[in-house]
């Protein structure tokens, strides 16, 4: 049975991860291998580093967040580079609580458990090793063996800094069971697990009435006190609070900003010192992240308590705002689909486009630019040049966005994928399309008793904005799919056009191969191209003269200049292709009695969706008569 070999592997796995030795042994390993030493959030630097670095012009992206976290990559750049990369040098923000702030199901708490995950995979690894002493209740880092007196002399010679003291429990070991000889200390390999409760936790806020601070701390074994005779033997407490067991990786602090005060100041402390005031012990060294996160009105509360000023100074806030591009928002929503049991329902090319072009409208902010709506700017974002603006005023627009809070508010995906199951619900067994998706989310909106009447206006705007530019995809869709050998006729249109362009450029003929006569360069048809996107006859010459610079600089670069390879002309020759089919269309799709001929067509433009296009017979019926509709309106 192949789960019994399964389970035979994975056996024989943990065994090769387990390793046992004593303070003696480990001293060789470490002092070979100081990364074995890391401090928590080096460890954690060194875990988004091994996943892998992408550089996209001036871009880090962080390969780490890649499967779950879509749309945030200069968010997280920030997040690794501005909080974790310093950390790991030991520089103050080290000393910082980390709180990532931002609006509901923007992806904050995935953040967190992603850190989780990796840092219980990279314990795993021969990178991500970490040792402890055995025994110790808090899997404590076995140089803190080391006397205070000889570390400055180790730090010298194997370039390891040692910080923190051993915690009670091995301190009392070290002299009752070992005489104060270190080096007989037995030492283990740990693997960091949540469910085991090493190296990450998880502490959430309850009652504070009924809530004990040892939830946190730990607390006193009252049943071991009778032995042991005092509150102040560590044999008479449990050191099994999320401080605790959290110590040396992560720990997530759950509505932190609602927490009572007494929770709050062992932060204070924890995030300064690397230490905490548990029972009646002297201070215990611990070396975690602590990571919550908060949405902004929360968060707002929180800094206008003047008792909480000492707080707010360890805090270091990082924003997580909403992704603002459609083509992420699409792979969001496609990984939330991919979780579920639906198997059976089609989902219609452009659907999960259109709900994603209405939720990235809601998050933008109206641009001082002249010229520049919410459309043309979430083109732009998504990596569009539109008319008047190029990618080159991307980081302008960003910064200028960032200022308004673009992204801080606005339709979170969980709403979105909440109205797309009510559409899949509604028809398990056929297909939904971008219609279908648009109606569930507008249903949604009149049940939204949350939302402000102003503010459903605008999104009931938001919504027919998107249907519009799904009517021009729709269009767009089925025309291309008139189109005989649709790349053909525009590789013809747009030869043609160039050969003009070049003519007009360079003052000089045409030579007619048929009738040998030279002939001067055909105005009405660049026109009729360049009028597609709205080239003026004023900005005609400067277009022209673009277009052969592009083709110059593929040439120098041996790359071959297609229509694909300018994006408005390419706009250009498929509007243009599209209409001069557009008659032929309109007669086809709106016909209720088509002749042989129109029928013919038909099945043509059915199959073309169908095998290039990705429809399914439902609904490439239902955009051919969607389409046919429009055009005769």
């Amino acid at each position: 049975m192949e789960v019994m070999n399964w389970l035979r592997e994975y056996r024989e796995l943990e065994a090769t991860l387990a390793w046992g030795g004593t303070f003696a042994d480990y001293l060789q390993m470490v002092t070979k291998n100081p990364k074995l030493a890391l401090h928590a959030h080096a460890r954690i630097y060194a875990m988004l580093r091994a996943a892998g670095i992408e550089t996209v012009g001036d871009q880090k992206k962080y390969k780490f967040f890649d499967r779950e976290l879509f749309g945030l990559d200069k968010t997280l750049e920030r997040l690794v580079e501005e909080y974790f990369h310093s950390a790991a040098k030991r520089l103050d923000v080290r000393k910082r609580i980390l709180l990532l702030m931002g609006p509901v199901s923007g992806g904050k708490s995935t953040i967190v458990s992603l850190l989780k995950r990796g840092l219980e995979e990279f314990t795993r690894t021969e990178e991500g090793a970490v040792y402890a002493l055995d025994g110790c209740p808090m899997h404590e880092d076995p140089l803190h063996l080391l006397p205070m007196s000889m570390r400055p002399q180790f730090e010298e010679l194997y370039g390891i800094r040692i910080e923190g003291n051993l915690c009670p429990v091995c301190r009392l070991r070290l002299d009752d069971e070992f005489g104060g000889e270190v080096e007989r200390i037995p030492v283990k390999r740990i693997i960091f697990s949540e469910e085991k409760r090493v190296g990450v936790g998880t502490f959430t806020p309850s009652d504070p009435k009924s809530q004990d601070i040892a939830d946190l701390t730990g607390s006193i074994d009252f049943s071991s006190i009778t032995e042991y005779g005092s509150e102040s033997d560590p044999r008479a407490y449990r050191f099994d609070g999320e401080l605790n067991k959290a110590n040396r990786g992560l720990m997530e602090f759950q509505e932190m900003l609602k927490s009572d005060e007494k929770f709050l100041w062992n932060l204070l402390s924890l995030s300064q010192e690397g230490n905490f005031k548990a029972g009646r012990f002297a201070l215990i060294s611990a070396d975690e992240l602590v990571i919550a996160h908060t949405n902004e009105n929360e968060y707002r509360t929180f800094i206008a308590n003047k008792k909480n000023e000492a707080l707010q100074s360890r805090i270091i806030v990082m924003h997580i705002p909403y992704n603002l591009r459609v083509s992420d928002e699409i792979k969001i929503y496609q990984k939330l689909i991919s979780q579920s049991d639906i198997r059976n329902v089609h989902i219609a090319p452009h659907s999960l486009w259109t709900a994603s072009v209405f939720s990235v409208l809601s998050r933008l902010k109206l641009s001082n630019k002249q010229g520049m709506d919410l459309v043309k700017k979430m083109r732009i974002y998504d990596g569009e040049d539109v008319e008047g603006f190029n990618q080159k005023d991307i980081k302008e627009l960003m910064v200028e966005g960032e200022e308004l809070g673009e992204g801080m508010d606005g339709i979170d995906p969980r709403y979105v994928i909440n109205r797309i199951s009510t559409a899949f619900i509604r028809d398990e067994h056929a297909c939904i399309n971008a219609l279908d998706i648009l109606r569930a989310l507008k249903d949604g909106l009149a049940q939204h008793t949350s939302i402000r009447k102003e503010e459903k206006e605008n999104l009931l705007n938001l919504i027919a904005v998107a249907r519009r530019e799904y009517d021009e995809m729709a269009k767009k869709e089925v025309q291309k799919a008139f189109v005989y050998a649709y790349e053909e006729s525009a590789k013809s249109l747009l030869n043609n056009y160039l050969d003009n362009v070049e003519a007009f450029c360079n003052s000089s003929k045409l030579f007619d191969p048929i009738t040998s006569e030279e002939l001067a360069p055909d105005e009405q048809l660049m026109r009729s191209i360049e009028e597609q996107i709205g080239v003026s006859e004023n900005a005609k010459k400067t277009f022209r003269e673009e277009i052969l610079i592009r083709i110059s600089m593929y040439a120098r670069k041996g790359k071959t200049f297609s229509y694909e390879s300018h994006e408005r002309l390419k706009e250009a020759i498929e509007k243009k292709l599209f209409a001069d089919l557009k008659d032929i269309v309109k007669i086809t799709t709106s016909s209720d009695h088509p002749d042989q001929e129109q029928l013919l067509r038909i099945n043509n433009v059915m199959e073309r969706l169908v095998n290039e296009h990705g429809y399914c017979p439902i609904c490439a019926n239902e955009i051919m008569k969607y389409v046919g509709a429009l055009l005769n309106r």
